[in-house]
């Protein structure tokens, strides 16, 4: 007999699992998202809304569910977007059948994004439907189409991103310094973009670094800061030590601008990186009103890196703290308070490590003021002969500032970094494509390991060697022109001398003290 074939209709929706001769409203929902929070597209948020509110409405054979929504956010992922992701997770709840949006740009930017959120929601019953290029994602085209927009969509955003960065670096490279002063204490937007100072935040800002050129460590600014009710830049009450530590660290108080500090490595996750090179940086002097004078900011950082290099031994709470050390042990001499609880009560300096261990050290203690005036007649010694020393210095600092054998070589090293990291990669995809002795190939992977790692500890090495030997010209470079700048006979105490101007201090079990300035001069007061 011959063959024959009868259709038997589908009786569910492949999609819903609903009958097919089921009539029931759609739950219908829209979304609607613009990039920024300019008034324009402000506009273009409510009007987005009001349309779809109506539009949904409209249809007699759908249940309006909402309008999902997100303000002043990109699209090129849906990380942030809390808005598409309650309509997402409302979706797989159960709660919409169908979401309505403008197109495939203003759903996502990604085209990996895109394609997942359609497929899980279509997996879930969930259709969506792309008003400007017409696509339902339940058509057996949709996906394709989906595909091929969400990927131009990208692009557009790649473009977009590019033309960004090239108009920011652009106004890096013209000079042009901005600054987010929700965020930044002391400066505000003046005429024409120029940062001008907004002299009560610049007050909390020179109390900042006067705190610290009195010895206080960033914890103890912090906690005198709270003490006083001083409000953070975001106005909270709480402050941190890495809020303390940038505002001592950045130049924009001293006047300058080091631009393009930081840079974004994806334009589709926003992830920024540290600018270690990769990308040029410009450095603009002069750009604006200076809150800190460039001296006084100069020494702050040589106070950082000194105390950097104490590590746990720098205890703030003096400028004498880390700088007085016993000739006995070698340790510090840290503040001692006698008498506290009676009128005698004074404050005295010893050895921190005195009455510790067998053999006690027999340095004795001194008060704040003979400190202070043995540090007056080293001082004025040291003056005496001010025009030597200044020449000293002016020729200690040409040997310092001259790093081209450290650039050289860092140089080279770069080179060979470079080189192995690629005969590295080049030996494994050997092992991967081809039939070898694995005991070969790992002889002469660890022998390229051990090559590279070599290289980049010397190269460490240099660095860092270059880096101290900047410092110390940095400390040269101040200490001459706190020379320069002083009388030639002190009769009162001055802090920030003993800061720019003194190494450290020794003192002796028979009372003398040994006074070591920064370009290695010693001299010695005795009682």
């Amino acid at each position: 007999m011959p063959k024959s074939v009868t259709t038997i209709p589908a009786t569910k929706n492949r999609f819903t699992a609903l009958p097919t001769t089921l009539v029931a409203k759609r739950k219908v929902a829209g979304y609607a998202r613009v990039s920024t929070d300019s008034e324009e597209q402000q506009t273009s948020y409510e009007a987005q809304v009001d349309y779809y509110t109506h539009y949904i409405q409209s249809r007699e054979d759908w249940e309006f569910v909402g309008v999902y929504t997100d303000e002043g956010i990109s699209a090129t992922n849906t990380k942030h977007r809390d808005g598409f992701k309650q309509m997402v997770k409302d979706a797989l709840a159960g709660k919409i059948d169908l979401i309505v949006t403008k197109s495939v740009s203003r759903f996502a930017r990604n085209t990996v994004d895109s394609l997942t959120t359609v497929r899980k929601l279509k997996e879930h019953g969930t259709e969506i439907y792309f008003e400007k290029e017409n696509i339902f994602t339940f058509d057996s085209k949709g996906e394709l189409l989906i595909t091929i927009m969400s990927s131009l969509a990208q692009e557009e955003s790649r473009s977009i991103s590019e033309n960004v960065t090239w108009g920011q670096r652009k106004r890096f490279a013209d000079g042009k310094v901005s600054m987010p002063y929700k965020q930044f204490l002391g400066y505000e937007k003046g005429e024409n973009g120029i940062p001008v100072i907004n002299e009560e935040e610049a007050a909390i800002v020179r109390l900042i670094y006067r705190l610290f050129l009195e010895g206080k460590t960033p914890a103890g600014i912090c906690r005198y800061l709270e003490q006083q009710g001083i409000p953070t830049p975001s106005g909270k009450q709480k402050w941190s030590q890495t809020t303390v530590n940038s505002i001592l660290s950045n130049e924009k108080y001293k006047g300058d601008a080091l631009l393009q500090k930081k840079f974004t490595t994806d334009f589709l996750t926003k992830k920024m990186k540290v600018n270690e090179g990769e990308v040029p940086q410009y450095y603009v002097e002069h750009s604006h009103d200076a809150i800190i004078e460039p001296f006084e900011w100069d020494m702050v950082q040589t106070e950082i890196a000194r105390r950097r290099s104490l590590g746990r031994a720098y205890s703030g709470n003096s400028v004498f703290s880390s700088k007085l050390v016993c000739g006995d042990c070698g340790g510090f001499f840290g503040q001692k308070v006698w008498h506290s609880n009676d009128p005698y009560r004074k404050m005295v300096w010893r050895c921190n490590s005195k009455f510790k261990g067998e053999m006690k050290c027999a340095t004795p203690h001194l008060d704040t003021e003979t400190i202070q005036r043995k540090f007056l007649i080293a001082y004025n010694r040291l003056m005496g002969d001010r025009e030597n020393v200044i020449s000293d210095c002016a020729s200690m600092r040409r040997v310092l500032s001259d790093t081209t054998a450290l650039d050289v070589e860092l140089e080279s090293l770069n080179e060979e970094i470079t080189v192995v990291a690629e005969l590295v990669k080049a030996c494994v995809r050997e092992n991967a494509s081809t039939v070898q002795s694995q005991k070969e190939y790992a002889k002469k992977y660890n022998g390229l390991l051990s090559r590279y790692e070599k290289a980049t500890a010397r190269f460490a090495e240099v660095t860092a060697e270059k880096n101290r030997k900047y410092d110390q010209d940095r400390e040269l470079r101040l200490f001459i022109e706190a020379l320069k700048k002083q009388p030639l006979v002190l009769d009162e105490w001055d802090e920030r001398l003993w800061i720019a101007l003194l190494n450290k201090a020794t003192v002796f079990h028979d009372g003398r003290m040994v006074f070591e300035f920064k370009n290695g001069t010693e001299i010695e007061v005795g009682l």
